[in-house]
């Protein structure tokens, strides 16, 4: 295997839950409301640092579909799959995008801007000096 490429993403992201490596942006995000064998599953416009396996028919709950499943580039998990081909016309909107299923992805909310707490308590107006 050759060299492995991985893409940094920038902003609020969602990253493999087994090593951490950005996956997609929040911004691609497009229905949480997906479901797979393992639980809950999120729609994606886009998906980086993944391998695809071999296309294959599935019947899923919305009918069958040709889907490839992903995997994440860094530590070979499987992520969730791409929705090749719908055979349904009312599912053609999935075709080339992206499912993860939420139990092997965590959300990364990007720290990099600053932001000042304040620590210290405070009173409220009913609270006497």
């Amino acid at each position: 295997m050759g060299r492995v490429f991985v893409m940094e993403l920038e902003g609020r992201s969602y990253r493999c839950k087994f090593c951490r490596t950005h996956l997609a942006l929040a911004d691609d995000l497009i229905s949480r409301s997906f479901h797979c064998r393992r639980g809950k599953a999120y729609l994606f416009n886009n998906v980086v640092n993944f391998t695809l396996g071999t296309p294959e028919e599935r019947m899923m709950l919305s009918g069958l579909h040709t889907v490839a499943d992903i995997f994440c580039c860094s530590c070979g998990q499987i992520i969730g799959w791409k929705y090749e081909s719908a055979h349904e016309k009312s599912q053609k909107y999935k075709e080339g995008r992206f499912v993860l299923e939420r139990g092997r992805i965590v959300d990364e909310v990007d720290f990099s801007t600053e932001f000042y707490i304040d620590s210290r308590g405070c009173m409220s107006d009913g609270d006497e000096a």
